[in-house]
């Protein structure tokens, strides 16, 4: 079998794998191990790319006695630890390398995550459609009896229960995104995208909501070699689901700014960017909501978002879809002067 031929059936493999000699050296790896690795690794040394002890043992045995093995392999990201399943077996080709190891990754972290995703989900949906629900019930029974004949409860009555199924709509929706979102957020998109003009699409779709609720956006730094690797679908649902929360909470009258700007070297991403910097003139928020505010559900002002709307699951999907593009978000904010939302993407 040809190194051609081999290079075809590692493409087909979904699971991250590589291919080293007898000298640790990396000559084949997949694209899902690219992915992974954020990098090719073909002539890199395994052990140096590797680093972990129990890793390297099970690697030593496959290549010099020849004999399988796993292991657990932590990957640190942005977005925290992932941990895999690490397995070496020994390998024997017929072309030059003749001998070296098979190295497998399998995401042995997805199910301890999904289980917990599970449990929070129950919990928490249960609690976010209860409270609609035994509205909706309850007016129905004042439907049936007391307010039979009065025609100015029942169309109060139902103005009510409209707004509920509404957001009961809404949370179904955001539900499905964030599903999608999450099932996609190990896979680095590929496209090229133009952030500029995905802003201003995002103003372009806002334009109603902008002007119903008084408010002015202003972009600037915009330029057209604003490039990142991205989804550009993704993107636009991510600044739609921030400039929305800039409408709702910046206030009537006030002004949004959207600062675009380039980065030679960002030391946490550790390479050139491109930051998008999302302004409101809100009332702020207190430094104690801050750290959680990308949780599902969380709402600072419970009362106060569900009256406008929200499903608490916006900035839940902004957070995956940044770590789909290995970018960050950070979050600073003034009480009493406002808030600026900033997305750092790899450029």
């Amino acid at each position: 079998m040809d190194m051609m031929a081999i290079k075809a059936i590692l493409a087909g493999i979904s699971l991250p794998v590589m291919l080293i000699d007898r000298d640790y050296q990396v000559f084949q790896a997949n694209p899902a191990m690219r992915d992974v690795l954020g990098c090719n690794p073909e002539g890199m040394n395994a052990v140096a790319l590797l680093r972990q002890a129990p890793v390297l043992a099970v690697m030593d045995n496959a290549i010099r006695d020849g004999q399988s093995g796993q292991a657990r392999f932590v990957l640190p990201g942005l977005s925290g630890e992932v941990t895999y399943t690490f397995r070496a077996a020994p390998l024997q080709l017929d072309v030059a390398p003749h001998t070296g190891a098979v190295l497998s990754f399998e995401d042995s972290g997805q199910l301890e995550e999904a289980e917990t995703i599970r449990r929070d989900f129950v919990a928490n949906i249960s609690h976010e459609v209860r409270t609609p629900l035994t509205g909706i019930l309850g007016f129905i029974e004042t439907l049936r009896t007391s307010a039979k004949d009065d025609p100015a409860a029942r169309d109060r009555f139902l103005a009510i229960m409209e707004q509920e199924a509404q957001r009961m709509s809404r949370m179904v929706s955001d539900l499905l995104s964030l599903s999608r979102v999450e099932s996609d957020e190990r896979v680095r998109p590929r496209e090229l995208v133009n952030l500029n003009g995905v802003i201003r699409s995002v103003g372009a779709t806002l334009e109603g909501k902008l002007k119903d609720a008084d408010v002015t956006l202003d972009i600037r730094g915009a330029s057209d070699d604003m490039i990142i690797q991205g989804d550009r679908d993704q993107l636009i649902q991510l600044y739609l689901n921030l400039i929305e929360n800039a409408i709702k909470y910046g206030g009537s009258g006030k002004m949004i700014r959207i600062a675009l700007s380039e980065i030679d070297h960002d030391p946490t991403l550790r390479c050139p960017a491109i930051r998008a910097d999302v302004i409101d003139e809100g009332e702020g928020i207190d430094p104690l909501h801050l750290p959680r505010l990308t949780e599902r559900f969380y709402r600072i002002d419970d009362h106060r978002s569900r009256e406008m709307g929200g499903t608490g699951l916006g900035l839940a999907i902004v957070k995956h879809i940044i770590n789909r593009h290995r970018g960050r978000l950070k979050i600073t904010s003034e009480q009493g002067v406002g808030s600026t939302f900033s997305v750092i993407c790899p450029r």
